[in-house]
Formats: C-alpha cells, sequence, structure tokens
C-alpha cells in the first residue's frame, strides 16, 4: 500500500499510485454520498423512519429493541450507531444516515484493503472507483438506514481480512484476533440473515488457514466472541413464543403464497433484473432492453474466476498457508455470491417482485473483486503485450467488458442524479405536511403505512401516529405504543392521500360532514379532524 521514506530518523508512510489513485476514488465516492445525505436522498420513508424512531427512544433510555419494530429478523444496530447523534443534535434525516454513510466509507476502505492483499494493487484501485459509483438502487442501499447491508458488508470483510492476516502471520496477537472474527460473525447475523452465506465461508477460510490456532483457547474465545455478538439474536429468540422466532417467520416471508413461480421466471427476475440492479447498471423503475447483459454474464464469470481460485491453489499445493490463502479467498468470495444469488432465486419473490427485492442482493458487492478478476487479468495479459492470437482476443474482450461495467454504472449514477427533482419535491411536501399538523394543533392523527412513521420522525414525536389500511382498519402498526395514543384521544385527525382508497372511503363515510372535517390539503395529502370523534371500524 504505501513505501517507507527514511527522513532525520524518522520512517514516513509514502502511499504508492494504486494507493493514491484509490483514495481520490474514494473521497470522490464518500463526497459523492455526503451530499446525497445533506439533501436526504434518495428519499426517506416509514421503514427508514422506523429506525430512526428506534434511535429516538434508545437516545431517550426508553427503548432498547433488539430487533426493529414489528419484527423478529432485522436487527437495530444503525439505531443504536445514530443513536448518539439524535441525542445531541436532534433526530433528523442526515444525522440518521450519516453512520450509515460512515459504514460505506470504511466498507470502500477495507475493499481496497482486501482487493489489494489477493488480486493487484491497480486492480483494487479500479474496484474502488467502481464502487464510488451509484446509481438510486446502490445508493439506497448505502446510504439509507434501512437495516442490516450497510454494516454486514464491511463485518465479513474484516472477517476476511483476519483469515488472511493469519494466514501471512502479519498479525501477533492472533487469539485477539480470532475472537474478533467471531464477534464480527455473530454481530453480522445478528444484523441481518442475508449474511449467513458470507459467514459460512468466511468460517471455512479460518478453518482452512489457521485451523491449528483454533484448537483450544483461541477457539474458546471464537465461540465466546460469536455468543457475544449474536446475543441479542440468541436472547430474544430463546424469549419468543412458538412460530415467532426469527427462523419462522424467514420461513414464512420467503415462503410466498400459493404456487412457486416456474424456474426460469425466478431465474430472469435474479439475473436479468436483481444482479443488474444490485450493481447499479439500471433504474430502480426496472432494465431496459440490453441493460440486463451483465446479469446473463455474472453466472459464466462465477464459473470462470472459481476455475482460476481452483487451478491457481492447486499450484500451491503443499505450500504454506500464506500462499495458498489468496485462491482461497477468491473461492470463499465467490462461493459466498453463489450461494446468496441461489437463495435469492429459490424465493418466489425473485419472479413475483424483483424489482422491489433485488435489494437482497447488495451484499453480492462484497465478491465483486472476485467475480471481475478474471477480465482483468486477461486485460492486463493485453497491455502486457500478449503474443498469441486467443489471448489477445481475451484480453480485448476483458477490457471491453470492464469499460462497458464501468461506463454502464457511471450512466447509471448520472441518470440518478439528473432525476431527483421528484425525490426532492417528495420529501418536501413530507416536511410540509409535518408543519401543516403541528399548525392546526393535530397531535394524534391516523394514516397509512407508508405515512405514518414518517410523519412522526419529521415532527420529532410531536405528533403520533396510528396506521390503517386503505379500507379504514386498523393496519401495520410496529410500535404499538402509538395506536394506543392514538385511540385514547379525544378527537383524532386523519393524514390520507388524496383520492386514495382511504380517503375515498372516509369521504364517503363522512358524507355531509367532509367539508367541515376537512382542515388542509398538503402535497397531496388531505387533513382531516371530524368532530365528534370518528372511527369507523368500530
Amino acid at each position: 500500500m504505501s513505501t517507507s521514506v527514511r527522513h532525520r530518523w524518522r520512517w514516513r508512510p509514502r502511499p504508492d499510485a494504486p494507493a493514491l489513485v484509490a483514495l481520490l476514488l474514494g473521497l470522490a465516492g464518500v463526497s459523492y454520498r455526503l451530499v446525497l445525505v445533506l439533501a436526504t436522498l434518495p428519499a426517506s420513508n416509514s421503514d427508514e423512519a422506523t429506525f430512526g424512531l428506534a434511535a429516538m427512544h434508545i437516545a431517550a433510555g426508553r427503548e432498547h429493541p433488539v430487533f426493529l419494530y414489528g419484527q423478529r429478523y432485522m436487527g437495530t444496530a444503525e439505531s443504536y450507531l445514530a443513536a448518539p447523534l439524535i441525542a445531541v443534535a436532534g433526530p433528523s434525516w442526515p444525522v440518521l444516515r450519516l453512520p450509515v454513510l460512515a459504514l460505506y466509507a470504511v466498507f470502500l476502505w477495507l475493499t481496497y484493503r482486501l482487493t489489494r492483499r489477493i488480486c493487484s494493487p491497480w486492480f483494487a484501485a479500479f474496484v474502488v472507483g467502481l464502487l464510488a459509483l451509484g446509481s438510486e438502487r446502490v445508493v439506497r442501499d448505502q446510504l439509507t438506514a434501512v437495516g442490516g447491508r450497510p454494516e454486514v458488508k464491511p463485518a465479513v470483510l474484516l472477517m476476511l481480512l483476519v483469515a488472511v492476516g493469519l494466514a501471512e502471520r502479519r498479525i501477533r496477537r492472533r487469539w485477539l484476533a480470532i475472537g474478533l472474527f467471531g464477534l464480527l460473525a455473530g454481530f453480522a447475523i445478528w444484523s441481518d440473515w442475508l449474511i449467513v452465506p458470507y459467514v459460512a465461508v468466511a468460517g471455512l477460510l479460518l478453518a482452512a488457514v489457521a485451523g491449528r490456532d483454533l484448537v483450544g483457547w483461541a477457539g474458546m474465545l471464537l465461540l465466546a466472541g460469536f455468543l457475544l455478538g449474536a446475543a441479542p439474536l440468541l436472547w430474544d429468540n430463546l424469549l419468543a413464543p412458538p412460530g415467532e422466532d426469527s427462523l419462522s417467520v424467514l420461513r414464512q416471508l420467503s415462503g410466498g403464497t400459493g404456487a412457486a413461480p416456474p424456474v426460469p421466471d425466478r431465474l430472469a427476475g435474479g439475473l436479468l433484473v436483481g444482479v443488474p440492479l444490485a450493481t447499479g447498471l439500471c433504474p430502480v423503475t426496472g432494465c431496459v432492453r440490453g441493460s440486463s447483459w451483465f446479469g446473463l454474464l455474472y453466472p459464466l464469470l462465477l464459473v470462470g474466476a472459481a476455475v482460476l481460485a481452483v487451478v491457481a491453489y492447486r499450484r500451491t499445493a503443499g505450500r504454506p498457508a500464506a500462499v495458498r490463502v489468496g485462491p482461497l479467498t477468491h473461492l470463499a468470495l465467490l462461493a459466498g455470491a453463489g450461494l446468496t444469488l441461489l437463495a435469492y432465486v429459490r424465493s418466489p419473490l425473485a419472479a413475483t417482485a424483483p424489482l422491489d427485492n433485488a435489494r437482497y442482493l447488495s451484499v453480492l458487492q462484497i465478491s465483486l473483486p472476485a467475480v471481475l478478476w478474471p477480465l482483468w487479468l486477461a486485460a492486463a495479459r493485453l497491455h502486457r503485450g500478449a503474443a498469441g492470437a486467443a489471448a489477445r482476443i481475451g484480453g480485448t474482450l476483458g477490457a471491453g467488458l470492464l469499460a462497458a461495467l464501468t461506463a454502464a454504472a457511471l450512466v447509471g449514477t448520472v441518470g440518478f442524479v439528473a432525476g431527483t427533482g421528484a425525490a426532492r419535491t417528495d420529501e418536501r411536501q413530507a416536511r410540509d405536511l409535518a408543519d401543516a399538523l403541528r399548525r392546526h394543533g393535530l397531535r394524534e392523527v391516523y394514516a397509512e403505512y407508508w405515512t405514518c412513521h414518517r410523519l412522526v420522525f419529521n415532527t420529532g414525536e410531536t405528533v403520533a401516529c396510528a396506521v390503517l389500511d386503505g379500507q379504514l382498519a386498523p393496519g401495520q402498526n410496529r410500535y404499538p405504543p402509538y395506536w394506543t395514543r392514538v385511540a385514547g384521544a379525544a378527537r383524532p385527525g386523519y393524514v390520507l392521500a388524496a383520492d386514495s382508497p382511504a380517503d375515498r372511503r372516509l369521504r364517503a363515510l363522512l358524507g355531509d360532514r367532509t367539508a367541515a372535517a376537512t382542515v388542509a390539503e398538503v402535497g397531496g395529502y388531505r387533513v382531516y379532524h371530524p368532530e365528534p370523534a370518528f372511527r369507523p371500524w368500530r
């Protein structure tokens, strides 16, 4: 990463050219995202607001949630990270997102470190540049506090770096590093179950390169670290009622309802939609014809990279772990990506709602260096002047595909930045709605799910909101105290999207009292304050 220069009896590190380029590209990626964070882009929503409300409650000492309110599988690490900032600066979307931005910066740095160790310096800089770009789907996964993915990616990369460092004998306190490995593994599984394939292959890598170290106290520390990291998850599941433990809930969510979609439909949703979206090659509205090429190429790259890694590993047979760890780490990254993709295409959601669920493939960014490594090797041979025709053809193809991938990611980034007008308008209208409720003195209201918690967070909990569905019946109320507070209000209000099914039903039920009950129309919402108190589900 750097060379050392001796000056006046002191050694000063001097970054080499690849490290400097990676630093500049990384700073550009972080700066781009910082601007988005300060502008609340992408737009906020009620899912993210629920993490923000949990952070507010943690900061005030009112609650210490293990999982997101209303769930039993999504850890609240992001809420705990944001709680100190909210305690100092108060609730706001930029404050909530700043810890997630810091996690992205750590992810970039660890990606560079690992890629440089197992690949090459200039390829590591290239990967950082690619990850610095970001379409809406990519930056939404990297910047919004929606749980799991922003923190588990750095955790896995650090686990892999620990394994590599142990194999190369770079770590002095080996037992402490092994304990850290276990802690990160437990923490990652508590934060997001999607990371289980990567945690599993990282564990196999550790056993392969440092198996002897796991005997005795180091192995006990590994187990103790894992139990400590996963303690919130384990404790909550021990107390969970039958059928409400994390595994049962996840099986229900992934199983779907009705007959399972055909395998070709799930493969198409996973490869032609999910992979390009997660890579930043498509807008969130979907992939147009011709933009799904990387999804078709992805399994071929996985297989090709795995073959290269196996060949490299066989060449190191019988040699020290420090030599074998590079190919083994490649195989671990590729296996993690393959298992993640396989788990995704097994789910009916890959076929029934691929646009909404492509976020579950964002963890594939961890494996990007291993997946693209064969293309870089081919392009490097061309750059060195490969003699054979096959090498020249392969090098041209590799360089062309890397250039096409970079260009497509850049186009996705520019397209997102150019199309943020609607998101900015939506965010402004949400703030105007919160101001209107405070101005009219409404402190307890009913609304639909995608309005409710966002409204509560925007008002700093001065307004409580209970969720109703489209038929004005009780809906998905993640935090029951809000429902209790609104249910006990003498005269609650209603905040409904204009002309939505819920709005039309309320107007029909109010009849002649509709005009008197309507107190405001703000940004596509209608605010009602019926007198006397009106609760149609009763």
